[in-house]
């Protein structure tokens, strides 16, 4: 099964791509690790940046994207621009979406923690969210984590 996972911060889309096959993690290399919603308000530029996703869904074969969930209210609320582009990904009709809470991540790795270094994957730093999240969701199918 390959994935990505998805950081929504401000307007961009931070990703990772990885593929879990009997058991064994890999991190295929991609052509983009980050994607950008400039002026939101343009209809034209939501449809381009879901283009552009879908490209990468069929360029790679992706059978999930799994985002990394934002709460809705409060202090540590997602932006309106987030949440475009989280409905714009939802709405790729050509693969499945996920949304993975914190608490549930936390949970996942709690049991099965990462077990390599961060920076032994030859991902940029900002790409640590995006892997985690990615590492959480396969490791929850894997293990059956609901």
């Amino acid at each position: 099964m390959r994935v990505c996972g998805i950081e929504i911060k401000s307007n961009e889309a931070i990703i990772c791509l990885m593929d879990m096959d009997d058991g064994l993690l890999q991190i295929p290399d991609c052509r983009q690790t980050r994607f950008q919603l400039v002026k939101d308000n343009v209809a034209e530029n939501v449809r381009k940046f879901q283009f552009t996703f879908r490209k990468l869904v069929e360029d790679y074969r992706i059978d999930c994207l799994v985002i990394k969930e934002r709460m809705q209210k409060g202090k540590f609320a997602g932006g309106a621009i987030g949440f475009k582009m989280e409905a714009a990904l939802q709405l790729i009709d050509t693969v499945d979406t996920q949304l993975l809470s914190g608490s549930k991540q936390k949970e996942i790795l709690k049991r099965n923690p990462v077990p390599i270094e961060f920076s032994s994957t030859g991902l940029k730093g900002f790409q640590e969210p995006a892997f985690t999240i990615a590492y959480a969701y396969l490791m929850g199918q894997e293990y059956g984590v609901e």
